[in-house]
């Protein structure tokens, strides 16, 4: 069954438009994921759309994007085994369906290795527990006239930069890694976990950074970015997180004697005992020092429409998505008649399709300090005996 044909002539019954002359595929399959993307998770949760998420963690890692739906391109042909596109169908031009969180949420509890962990979203709580302390600025060399300089770090292993997932969109969700630093990036995304400072000859600062990016071929070794040459390979402008050892190439050479420092964050690797979900990333702390199963519950964002017949795979919500969009249709083109008149229909199938998740969640009990809760986890019993 093609949910996604329904939908469009459900949507076209409601708005009065039975072919594409006056509203066009394109733009009702635009209204869908409107209401389908942005609107439906806002008004209600479903349990359907709850889901497990589990990942490994990499040693010396602490910080995991979540992943996006990528760059996606609604092509307007109906799916295959439908009836044949029409002439005014094959010459629509695509639609662009823009990056997009594939999870809307997590939800306690989680784990690590099957072991229950709080999970927090509020990062002043998070760090006041786990503060994000970074090392002193310390002298770690001194110019002797050249540009290019090897040392070693105060502290190790260190705590890597990190791309934000949310300022450079377009870069996070690909990936990128690579043997060169993509100066695409912009600067004020980039959350760097090394610093190194200097002067050159005419006392203008210099200032070198990771990029949170790393050599394709070592994970552990981290590029650098800043007042540095533009060549990067496994002994070039490059920082090895796990045993420290720094290797640069300022832009410029440093006169002798000047001082070189560094500072850098630090903490003491382990098995994770808690994390933090903010900016659609985990953060695990302390880092990890080995591979841990991570799993908590999600709720993931419903899937924007593409070529497929499968793009809904639920049917019990296509006359809801239906009504959500040719409601949305309806206030853009001022029909205020018959936008009253739907909505009492729209609020209908809305309480339809959430009394199903409503039927789940009253299936188990609200816990008390006499039931469940008893004998759990200690970070959410305290002071509670057996």
């Amino acid at each position: 069954m093609n949910f996604l044909n329904d939908i469009i002539t459900y949507v076209r019954r409601i708005v009065k438009t039975p072919n594409n002359t006056v509203l066009s595929d394109s733009l009702i399959i635009d209204y869908i994921n409107r209401f389908y993307l942005m609107d439906m998770d806002a008004r209600i949760q479903l349990f359907d759309l709850k889901t497990r998420y589990s990942f490994e963690t990499v040693p010396l890692v602490d910080q995991y994007n979540m992943p996006y739906y990528g760059l996606g391109i609604y092509s307007n042909m109906i799916p295959y085994g439908s009836a044949a596109p029409s002439f005014a169908q094959q010459t629509e031009p695509n639609s662009t369906i823009a990056p997009y969180p594939v999870y809307q949420n997590f939800l306690s509890p989680a784990y690590i290795n099957g072991i229950e962990v709080p999970l927090m979203s509020s990062q002043s709580s998070f760090f006041r527990i786990w503060p994000n302390y970074i090392q002193p600025m310390v002298e770690i060399a001194v110019g002797d006239g050249t540009a290019s300089y090897t040392f070693n770090l105060p502290f190790q292993p260190a705590l890597r930069g990190h791309i934000d997932p949310t300022g450079d969109i377009v870069h996070a969700y690909s990936g990128v890694t690579g043997d060169n630093v993509d100066y695409n990036i912009l600067p004020s995304s980039v959350f760097s976990g090394l610093y190194i400072s200097t002067q050159d000859a005419s006392a203008n600062p210099i200032f070198v950074q990771d990029s949170g990016q790393f050599l394709s071929t070592n994970q552990n070794v981290g590029l650098l970015r800043g007042n540095c040459t533009s060549t990067w390979n496994a002994t070039t402008n490059v920082v090895n997180y796990l045993t420290g050892e720094v290797h640069v190439t300022f832009s410029a050479n440093i006169p002798p004697g000047t001082i070189i420092n560094a500072q850098n964050y630090y903490f003491e690797p382990g098995m994770p005992r808690s994390m933090l979900f903010f900016n659609n990333m985990l953060l695990l702390r302390p880092p990890p020092n080995s591979n841990y199963l991570v799993e908590l519950t999600g709720y993931l964002t419903p899937a924007a429409f593409f070529n497929s017949a499968n793009a809904i795979p639920f049917g019990y919500m296509a006359e809801y998505i239906a009504r959500g969009a040719a409601r949305k249709i309806l206030s853009d083109t001022g029909d205020v008649e018959q936008f009253n008149f739907y909505e009492p229909l729209f609020r209908e199938q809305e309480q339809l399709v959430w009394k199903r998740s409503q039927r789940q969640v009253t299936a188990d009990r609200t816990d008390t300090i006499y039931s469940s809760l008893s004998g759990q986890s200690p970070f959410s019993n305290f002071g509670q005996g057996t």
